[in-house]
């Protein structure tokens, strides 16, 4: 039997650095790592566009996008949380939980890129000079019993 659910977790471009002083998570490396801030100096000048920080209609189409996709996909969506840098959500889903990730970042981006240089009505999607909304990975909670989905689904409706 799978899992009852996913708590999965990713933030906006350029947030939320290796280094950052609230703790990052380094491939290979297990828990949290401590503030690094020689390497968050160093990942701030790798940077080649400004942080994304989502404003208000932004972040209620990234809701919208995925309460439509759990919806086209047949995902149980428990809960919601999109923030200015990050993004929580609790889902219970027929593939992996990176898979839901990936196709939950892949829409939110199209449909902000479109939202953002209007191509929804020109027929032409671009990213309008952005490259990445995204940061690349993101956090994946495997959900096995009602405890856990209780206290995550309490979790991303309370944090703010």
């Amino acid at each position: 039997m799978g899992p009852l659910a996913y708590l999965v977790t990713w933030t906006t471009s350029g947030t939320w650095l290796h280094g950052d002083a609230r703790g990052w998570v380094q491939s290979g490396q297990p828990g949290i790592q401590p503030p690094a801030p020689l390497r968050r100096a160093a990942m701030q000048r790798r940077m080649t566009e400004e942080p994304v920080l989502l404003e208000e209609t932004q972040r209620q189409l990234v809701e919208n996008t995925i309460r439509q996709h759990c919806t086209i996909r047949g995902w149980m969506l428990h809960a919601i949380n999109v923030r200015s840098n990050h993004v929580h959500v609790v889902v219970s889903a027929d593939t992996t939980p990176e898979q839901v990730m990936q196709q939950f970042k892949a829409w939110c981006s199209r449909r902000l890129s479109e939202q953002r240089d209007g191509s929804a009505r020109s027929g032409n999607p671009s990213k309008n000079g952005r490259h990445r909304w995204w940061t690349e990975y993101g956090s994946t909670k495997w959900i096995n019993d009602e405890d856990y989905l209780q206290n995550a689904i309490r979790y991303v409706n309370e944090r703010k």
